[in-house]
């Protein structure tokens, strides 16, 4: 069980995943093989034989029909698929805009690292050049009623500003 905080549901999706688990980096499509019984019986591992069928090809309609996945969830499941795909076919280099679409999408610089064949600290070291930078947000755990009492924060790529100060 865990619980990730992000401001897209790919964002979210990508950090749970890498804290149920220290030997997966994401939504990884190739962990698993498709195996149609395997998606249609709820386990731990059918995210990633889901990850798979959509790298194979499956369609959200079809994938629909054997897991009964809300499709809502399966359209963004591929979209991260496809961001991986077009990830594995660079070759070391990635664009900064790509390499900021990416991080917006949950990917963590060792999943980018992977796809592309290249290194977490080049891909660091880019990011870092780039400006692509994450940001510090507050979850207002009263809704606005009151001032909040504690901070509840997380970091996330797809902000344009801090929600606190930081002295100095």
């Amino acid at each position: 069980e865990v619980m990730a905080i992000g401001r897209r549901f790919e964002e979210a999706f990508q950090k749970a995943l890498r804290m149920v688990d220290e030997t997966v980096n994401g939504f990884d499509p190739n962990l698993k093989e498709v195996k149609d019984d395997e998606l249609q019986q709820p386990t731990d591992k059918r995210m990633f034989v889901l990850a798979a069928a959509l790298k194979s090809g499956y369609s959200v309609d079809k994938l629909y029909e054997l897991t009964k996945i809300d499709r809502w969830f399966l359209e963004k499941m591929k979209k991260i698929i496809d961001l991986t795909t077009q990830l594995e076919q660079m070759d070391s280099q990635i664009p900064n805009g790509t390499l900021h679409s990416a991080k917006q999408m949950g990917f963590s610089d060792k999943q980018i690292a992977s796809y592309i064949k290249s290194t977490e600290l080049a891909i660091r070291k880019q990011r870092q050049e780039a400006k692509i930078l994450p940001f510090v947000k507050q979850i207002d755990t009263v809704a606005g009623e009151w001032p909040a009492g504690t901070n509840y924060l997380y970091m996330t790529y797809n902000a344009s500003e801090h929600d606190v100060d930081f002295p100095g």
